[in-house]
């Protein structure tokens, strides 16, 4: 099958498949835009009645969802088992192969991440800002649910449920677009997702799966803005510039993490020791992982030979400036390319800097706004850094791991949002959500 220059790797996913094998069962053929269209007026008029579920119907049908996925765990496995059968690893995909892979514990974990968002305080109904006018009248806002959230997003079926899960208890309906190579995992999913928020209450089509492969089912599903009302892409930066250049409707980008520490000149050498290879080699694969070093120049000859040293036990290859490959012997000089580059691996970049101000500008130049931090026993300095960076979580003597939706004390989050408008960072619950205004009166009227 022929790929669409207009969508990237991250949306056509994997390599070609035979014509036949496109979706997980057969189908009789209709066109992605008729097709698209009827799922999606089933997802609209799911929105309404999915908006006043009660908190209890919710949390009832989410604990049917975990047990559902852990009912059919043999189900799953074997439809996992045809996406690894035809998923190619060569060429350095490994990574997306584990990623992809269902095991009984994986999908155990599944459920227990189901289970674990029906225990969240249900953010709907919510009133803040209530406040009395001058004419008596009350003045404040409700949280109400988005309606109809488009999801895209690559290899990890894990992704599916839990999607479904904090749209369900946030009162949205979620259109689901995985990649082509989990299609019939995520599919199976979705579809014992569906069948069990059903039984529980949930209206038909309040969880929906686009199940068609075909390359423009992307490009057509950015274009419904008649049905959905906001886009969440989740994957590579490709990924985020075709949503953004096709989508018609609002979309909340979670992008690449182009994470960096800038170790201060004061610093505590052992608690940068310790931040900095948690922050690389805890999971090097997560957008949160650290990606650059940005070391200040007063204090490279005490770190960076003993982080050098760590950081080589762990098999991590580090690029640096000509500074770093002085003190560290195992370093490779780095290419301009490796600043600005996510390596999702056991790389990382690193470049000695004169003061704080060389620092700011390196972040400000190569970063995308992700998550920031920095090591420094000087509150001035802190305070600047913390004032100066644009990401959507800057963090003082604390690893970048950190920036997560349960570590911030969120509970499940649907990815970590790089966007200036409604939510920034992790998104919980309650960014799932909107607010409108609500009005108490006793019969004012305009003068």
């Amino acid at each position: 099958m022929k790929k669409s220059k207009d969508v990237p790797e991250e949306v056509q996913e994997g390599q070609p498949e035979p014509e036949n094998a496109d979706r997980p069962e057969e189908q009789e053929e209709v066109d992605v835009k008729t097709y698209l269209e009827g799922l999606l007026k089933k997802a609209r008029g799911a929105a309404r009645p999915m908006g006043v579920l009660t908190t209890a119907v919710k949390n009832k049908a989410l604990l049917a969802m975990a047990d559902g996925l852990e009912e059919n765990v043999e189900t799953l496995m074997v439809a996992n088992e045809k996406d690894l059968e035809a998923f190619d690893e060569s060429n350095g995909r490994e990574a997306m192969a584990d990623r992809l892979k269902l095991t009984p514990e994986r999908i155990g974990e599944m459920a227990a991440g189901v289970r674990e968002v029906a225990k969240l305080r249900d953010p709907v109904g919510e009133a803040s800002g209530m406040r009395e006018r001058p004419n008596g009248m009350q003045v404040g806002r409700v949280r109400v649910p988005i309606g109809v959230i488009g999801i895209i997003y690559e290899s990890r079926p894990n992704v599916t449920a839990d999607a479904a899960a904090l749209c369900l208890k946030s009162g949205n309906v979620c259109v689901l677009r995985g990649g082509s190579e989990a299609i019939h995992s995520n599919s199976a999913i979705a579809g014992i997702l569906s069948e069990a928020a059903q039984k529980a209450g949930v209206p038909e089509g309040a969880i929906s799966f686009v199940d068609r492969t075909e390359r423009e089912a992307v490009l057509d599903l950015l274009q419904q803005d008649r049905y959905i009302d906001l886009i969440i892409p989740r994957g590579g930066e490709s990924l985020m510039e075709t949503v953004t250049k096709n989508s018609t409707i609002p979309v909340i980008k979670h992008d690449k993490g182009v994470c960096h520490i800038f170790v201060d000149g004061d610093a505590d050498v052992e608690m940068a020791l310790r931040i900095c290879v948690n922050a690389k080699v805890q999971r090097p694969s997560t957008c949160n992982a650290m990606e650059t070093l940005l070391v200040h120049q007063t204090i490279a000859r005490n770190l960076l030979p003993e982080l050098g040293r760590q950081l080589d036990e762990a098999k991590v290859e580090i690029r640096g400036c000509p500074k770093t490959v002085s003190l560290v012997p195992q370093a490779k000089p780095a290419a301009e390319e490796d600043y600005g580059q996510e390596f999702l691996s056991l790389i990382l970049a690193v470049k000695v800097v004169k003061d704080i101000d060389q620092a700011l500008e390196h972040i400000d130049t190569y970063g995308s706004h992700h998550t920031e931090a920095i090591v420094t026993s000087d509150y001035t300095r802190a305070m600047r850094f913390l004032r100066e960076v644009d990401a959507s979580a800057v963090l003082i003597n604390a690893s970048t791991r950190l920036n997560d939706g349960y570590q911030f004390g969120l509970g499940a989050e649907i990815g970590i949002s790089t966007s200036r408008i409604h939510a920034r960072g992790p998104m919980g619950l309650e960014d799932l959500t909107c607010a409108k205004y609500v009005v108490y009166g006793s019969g004012q009227i305009r003068e």
